[in-house]
């Protein structure tokens, strides 16, 4: 009998998985110094903390009643996919955690649907019941009406559901009946997860995750699938192309609590991270030296979306930054590689240009935003969609999007979707709010997200997962306003900005400094304006017959990273420094920009 239980935990973004298993920590007898403080101990980097999204999949374990419970944190963005489908090769069966309002998401589907194809067993946990607006019993139907819609088994749709409220950390057979602990979880995963199953003979271990340390370098992590693996054992790394290399384990480590714990064996069924094994790849096998016996290699989805990265060459460069050479955004680049999978990076021979794929805009701005912190500068071009050639046929990526909203707005955002070249599936309504499917192509997606939230009035609720490539939809119009931009350089002063209102709405505070070809506000019309927002009063002696207004200035629109990258257009860059985010044209100077145009 091996007392083992390997979950992991599906949920759409924001239901409470991150909390939950924080929860779970603490009843484990971990924590219990922390467990006033009300900081999340999974979510520890400060972008996750900030958004509220878990980006990396995380590993832990706690000890209840003599079992070991290996718990395996996924994100639900549909952007971080990539992380998803390696972590649920790690698994037994699946905690699907569910808001007892909203019910199961698009991006729940996503990953459920990953995990039946598996076959992991599922334990439902309807979490919030708390809320006063909640209806559990509907979410259960919805729940089982989802599962059954994507093929799940018989034995799959047999489920135990679990209510209660993680965050005030309570858990029920029966909702009604509130109990004082997390306990009946628990029982739940021991009673209904299955325990892997212990496989006799030669070694194999699939890496499906790294970690990385600066002082030991790529850490491969997986879960043993046969026999045992023991520390300073000589192992084969069994590699894409079909060859055997030779490694040796330096360190074997297994999970415990939020960290690791050396060991000198780990078999079959266990969570392990090896030391010292060099140069593998996600999807390798680790297997024995004399028969090596691969096990498949596990798919990992390919990118949708590119970026162009450049150092930054404005006239305010390396005023904020530390690393602002081509050579630390290089080195950086190559660093993130490591540990981040679904990233994929080109550099273009002789320039300082790189293409950067990623999953999605939030992929992406999730690595310049940790760039940015870390003290980078650098200048990101708009995203672009990846086109690909199938059957002699040009194909883009199509997502599939998810609309929530009340029912007043739903006719302007029918309009604005169909004007990407979306297609309406399914519209039902669900109480006072209308829910609603499109397809879509990934460009319409890029700047939808503000536009549907200016007309609904902020209470829209929007998903989207990808979906597949199909033929090219033809052309989307995009942004059509023009751009104001600087003519010269120097302070932006509120007299000049305040004469210039009428030409549209501006970008930058007064008293700010401003460098010529940056984009200082959009024209309330089509094509681009240059302005002088440098000019001041000029001040005589003699007296005005009549006072002076008082400027009258609207504040200015302060654009979020993600809202920058869909805001601008193809011939422009965001200069993105560690206290700054800055909109500029890519040719800086007037006239050769209309030459360009012109040729």
């Amino acid at each position: 009998m091996q007392k083992i239980r390997n979950i992991a935990i599906i949920a759409h973004v924001d239901h409470g998985k991150t909390t939950l298993v924080d929860k779970m920590l603490l009843a484990g007898q971990l924590f219990r110094e922390n467990q006033n403080t009300g900081e999340l101990i999974l979510d520890n980097n400060d972008l996750e903390r900030e958004r509220g999204i878990t980006i990396l999949s995380k590993n832990v374990s706690i000890r209840y009643k003599d079992y070991k419970i290996n718990i395996i944190d996924t994100p639900g963005h549909s952007d971080f996919g990539g992380e998803v489908e390696r972590v649920l090769n790690m698994a037994d069966g699946c905690l699907l955690l569910v808001d007892a309002f909203e019910g199961p998401m698009p991006q729940t589907r996503f990953v459920l649907q990953k995990a039946l194809q598996i076959g992991l067993k599922p334990v439902v946990v309807i979490n919030k019941v708390d809320k006063p607006n909640c209806r559990p019993d509907e979410v259960q139907e919805m729940v089982f009406d989802l599962m059954f819609s994507l093929d799940a088994s018989e034995e799959q749709l047999d489920f135990p559901t679990i209510y209660g409220s993680a965050k005030q950390n309570w858990m029920s057979t029966d909702w009604r009946k509130p109990t004082n602990s997390i306990t009946p979880l628990l029982d739940a995963i021991i009673e209904y997860i299955p325990e892997p199953e212990y496989l006799e003979g030669t070694p194999q271990m699939l890496i499906t995750s790294l970690d990385y340390s600066p002082y030991v370098g790529r850490i491969a992590v997986g879960r043993i699938h046969r026999g045992e693996l023991r520390e300073g054992m000589d192992v084969s790394l069994c590699t894409k192309d079909g060859s055997f290399i030779k490694q040796r384990i330096k360190e074997l480590d297994v999970f415990e609590g939020l960290g690791r714990t050396k060991v000198s064996s780990a078999s079959s069924g266990d969570i392990c991270a090896l030391v010292g094994i060099e140069n593998f790849e996600i999807g390798d096998t680790i297997a024995d030296l004399q028969n090596p016996e691969p096990l498949p290699r596990i798919a990992i989805d390919e990118p949708t979306m590119s970026m162009t990265f450049t150092i930054n060459d404005s006239p305010f460069f390396g005023k904020d930054g530390k690393y602002v050479t081509s050579r630390h955004i290089a080195d950086r680049l190559t660093r993130e590689l490591d540990r981040n999978l679904a990233l994929r990076v080109e550099k273009a021979p002789d320039s300082d240009v790189w293409t950067v794929y990623g999953r999605g805009v939030l992929h992406l701005s999730v690595l310049i935003e940790t760039m940015r912190r870390e003290g980078y500068e650098l200048q990101v071009g708009q995203p672009q969609v990846i086109i690909r050639e199938i059957n002699g046929e040009k194909c883009e990526p199509i997502e599939q999007l998810t609309i929530n909203l009340p029912e007043e707005y739903s006719s302007k955002i029918i309009d604005m979707v169909t004007r990407r070249k979306g297609e309406l599936l399914i519209m039902e309504t669900q109480g006072d709010r209308i829910h609603m499917e499109f397809n879509i192509p990934s460009r319409g997606i890029i700047g939808l997200r503000n536009n549907v939230l200016t007309a609904s009035a902020g209470e829209a609720i929007m998903a989207h997962r990808f979906l597949e490539y199909q033929p090219w939809k033809g052309d989307i119009e995009r942004r059509t306003n023009g751009s104001l931009i600087s003519m010269e350089a120097g302070t932006a002063f509120a007299y000049a900005i305040d004469k210039l209102q009428d030409r549209g709405r501006f970008f930058i505070f007064p008293q700010e400094e401003v460098y010529a070809g940056q984009v200082v506000g959009e024209n309330a019309k089509e094509g681009d304006i240059v302005v002088n927002v440098t000019k001041s009063k000029k001040l005589t002696n003699m007296r005005a017959s009549g006072a002076d207004d008082k400027a009258r200035i609207v504040p200015p629109v302060v654009f979020s990273l993600e809202e920058a990258l869909e805001y601008i257009k193809e011939d422009e860059y965001v200069e993105v420094t560690p206290h700054h985010l800055r909109l500029r044209k890519i040719i800086l100077d007037e006239t050769e920009r209309k030459r360009s145009q012109k040729a």
